[in-house]
């Protein structure tokens, strides 16, 4: 492999950043909103799943005791 030169490589980085294309305001906002809606959503399923597959396992061990 090459070696590149610090300078060559920073010029590498620049290059390679100005095609990405960035989110307006806009879009990392309301990206952030759904992600944090999203995140409240999936705990609550994910509470509701614990607390019946907990009731489950109580009610078998208590048909062993």
């Amino acid at each position: 492999m090459a070696k590149t030169n610090p300078a060559e490589f920073v010029r590498q980085i620049r290059n390679e950043m100005s095609k990405v294309t960035w989110p307006t305001r806009k879009e990392a906002t309301v990206t952030t909103v759904m992600v944090c809606i999203m995140a409240a959503i999936m705990s609550i399923f994910f509470l509701f799943v614990d607390k019946g597959l907990a009731f489950i396992i109580e009610q078998i061990l208590k048909i062993g005791s």
